[in-house]
């Protein structure tokens, strides 16, 4: 397993999208593009997905590299708030009907960074102007540090039943290099305040490959939660991109990372650790008991995957509002202002607020399709395809190694993924980005694949 690690841990795509945003045609993109695809979209009448970005922190965690504004001024929460329920209003101009909403994810930022009050007011917002589906399942992410009580009572009151915590490493040095303190007693007490409040899924998200940490500290920190027993656990690798701009992850040296020996064994052995504890693996990063419904979806073959990450509710339209956001509409992508500023003045200007995005284009669909099945059902059909010969034997030379390798078996054209290969899940999705393949990126895209 060493060798394979040390063999398929290169630069490559996390695929909460295909193609991926790099590859994405902005220059065919137009906002009238936009709109006419959801506007002859097969799929428009049905139940949707909204993701709302609050970007919102009130300090810098320097491992983050999502779309955030630094602030301790809470008086920018109620003209957010405003701004994001206008941009419902346009999506549901556009759609010419209420929406349907059977998702919502709140991510940020900080989510919990909004008052209990302020969260209410966005949400009683939602419900006048939206339908809620009866198998709807709403979640967000909490910081142990800022979730109270309150928030977790008001956001159950509408809706939601998961929350996931940003644990990430409870050494101190590893928590002062990355900027992100918080206690053991804090986590604890969010935990069991979620479940006797009423969710029904709690996680943690943990990071391995962070400054200054150790294998014992991986080790220490995943005692510790499986001592607090969250439903689901997701284990991340840290993905340095320092050269983002305005990405916080230069607050530290390359140095002070983990070396790419360490960091392996970080990974297996956590893995071990987790399964060892009752934790199944769902796919890249993700691993639950087997009581929560993310795992149930997998054995059912319903687990879906979205700009989000895994989800049991599968939808073909998400939403993304808030500065940052990226909406899916299947068959195209779109991409939010990612200044606020800029967020704000295309709002005033009574435009949904996207800059950027992508149709995709037949074989795009395609491509999509069979990436999307690797990531979710762990195999994939080739045999009725539209890929022309060259294509498919493009793809099969890029499987070729893993068949060696003994990681994955074709019957019949029919792919499957051996269960000791989720870990390089990436890495095999990878044989089938034809536009990577056709143009290898000429300067650094990607976070490393494990």
């Amino acid at each position: 397993m060493q060798d394979l690690i040390r063999k398929y841990n290169v630069a490559g795509p996390r695929y909460t999208s295909y193609p991926t945003v790099p590859y994405w045609d902005d220059e065919s993109f137009s906002y009238n593009r936009w709109q006419n695809t959801i506007q002859s979209s097969p799929n428009r009448s049905e139940a949707i997905s909204l993701y709302i970005h609050l970007p919102f922190c009130e300090s810098l965690c320097t491992f983050c590299a999502c779309n955030k504004r630094i602030t301790k001024k809470h008086s920018v929460e109620l003209p957010y708030i405003k701004a994001l329920l206008k941009e419902l209003d346009l999506y549901t101009n556009l759609y010419g009907h209420k929406l349907s909403v059977k998702d919502i994810h709140f991510g940020g930022g900080t989510p919990t960074f909004f008052s209990p009050e302020n969260l209410e007011i966005l949400l009683k917002g939602i419900l006048q102007r939206a339908y809620i589906s009866e198998d709807a399942s709403f979640s967000f992410e909490g910081h142990p540090n800022n979730t109270t009580k309150e928030h977790l009572k008001v956001l159950h009151d509408y809706h939601f039943n998961r929350v996931s915590y940003g644990i990430q490493d409870y050494n101190p040095e590893v928590q002062d290099a990355i900027n992100r303190r918080q206690s053991l007693e804090n986590v604890q007490f969010v935990t069991e305040t979620a479940r006797k409040t009423g969710y029904k899924s709690v996680g943690h998200d943990l990071i391995y490959g962070l400054p200054f940490q150790t294998v014992d500290h991986i080790l220490n920190t995943i005692e510790k939660t499986i001592a607090l027993r969250p439903d689901r656990i997701a284990f991340y690798s840290y993905a340095h991109t320092p050269w983002i701009k305005g990405n916080g992850q230069r607050g530290f040296k390359d140095k002070d990372l983990p070396d790419a020996n360490t960091k392996r064994q970080q990974y297996e052995l956590g893995k071990a650790m987790l399964e060892n504890n009752g934790y199944h693996e769902i796919g890249m990063d993700h691993f639950a008991l087997a009581e929560d419904e993310l795992y149930k979806a997998l054995n059912n073959k319903t687990l879906h995957r979205n700009f989000m990450g895994y989800t049991t509710q599968h939808t073909s339209h998400l939403i993304g509002l808030g500065v940052s956001s990226i909406s899916d509409a299947w068959f195209g992508f779109a991409q939010n202002e990612k200044h606020l500023e800029d967020y704000y003045e295309r709002l005033r200007q009574n435009k949904i607020p996207v800059f950027r995005g992508h149709i995709l284009t037949t074989e795009d669909v395609e491509i999509r399709r069979h990436i999307l099945n690797l990531m979710t059902k762990f195999e994939t059909d080739l045999s009725e395809t539209n890929l022309n010969s060259k294509d498919l034997h493009l793809i099969y030379h890029h499987l070729k190694p893993f068949i060696e390798d003994d990681l994955i078996r074709i019957k019949d054209k029919h792919i499957f993924v051996k269960p000791e290969a989720k870990a390089f899940i990436r890495n095999i999705c990878m044989a089938f980005d034809l536009r990577m393949l056709r143009k290898q990126p000429e300067k650094k895209l990607f976070s490393m694949t494990i």
